[in-house]
């Protein structure tokens, strides 16, 4: 099992105060599988008041879809939409033909005037071509929602697709695989199911792959001529 390259990112400022790290589209790969963008905010201490709101803005031809770990935003688009996005639950927005959209902070202003922390992924996937002139939708799919399988000890949330004999119920275009894995210090898991083009992103804590270190903010590109595809992975502490 090798890695071929490892991204680092670099942070980009989305105005309002945001700034994210963006590991896709990288100088030396544009993309993984369906993944084109790979945007990761956070975690960030926000201050009472402070705006990080990300005004309306339009996309076309692709999907976004957003993963909070810690905070909250409200979701609004050109549909009509209105969606009060929590920690652990997938929002996916297919733009199709277009759509407006804007992540705000939360409504009632709950989060507003208090200190809070916020911290999560938006990525966005390019749509078959055959679905890029789509009708527009937005699709809420809750936590409690999504299959999570336990692996001794290894706790595994099946965010889209199908992995481990569990599949997300969330709708998608094309066949691919988005994975939230919690590791506990000294575990290993052998992930399995994955595709022919796949990456590993650590969200905290001090992870290995095969025996690879992989450092925070740095994402690993699996090689694809690794025939199965299944990387050991092994948490040198809490790692997730």
């Amino acid at each position: 099992m090798t890695i071929f390259t490892l991204l680092k990112g670099h942070q980009k400022d989305l105005g309002g105060g945001m700034l994210i790290r963006r590991y896709l589209p990288a100088a030396t790969r544009q993309a993984v599988g369906p993944f084109i963008f790979f945007d990761h905010f956070g975690p960030l201490d926000v201050a009472p008041n402070a705006d990080h709101d990300v005004r309306p803005h339009p996309h076309i031809g692709l999907a976004t879809v957003t993963y909070l770990f810690e905070g909250a935003m409200d979701h609004r688009d050109s549909l009509g939409s209105f969606q009060r996005i929590e920690p652990g639950a997938i929002n996916w927005m297919t733009a199709g033909r277009g759509i407006v959209h804007s992540e705000r902070t939360p409504t009632p202003k709950d989060l507003l005037h208090v200190a809070h922390r916020a911290h999560g992924l938006q990525l966005w996937l390019a749509l078959p071509q055959q679905h890029e002139e789509d009708e527009p939708t937005f699709t809420h799919t809750p936590q409690s929602a999504l299959p999570v399988v336990n692996l001794g000890g290894a706790v595994v949330k099946v965010l889209i697709g199908t992995a481990y004999g569990q599949t997300s119920p969330v709708a998608t275009y094309m066949q691919t695989l988005y994975l939230d894995v919690v590791l506990q210090a000294g575990q290993e898991l052998r992930l399995t199911d994955l595709p022919a083009e796949a990456a590993i992103y650590p969200i905290s804590g001090d992870l290995e792959i095969e025996e690879f270190a992989l450092e925070l903010n740095s994402m690993a590109l699996l090689d694809a001529a690794s025939t199965p595809l299944t990387p050991q992975l092994r948490a040198r502490t809490d790692a997730a």
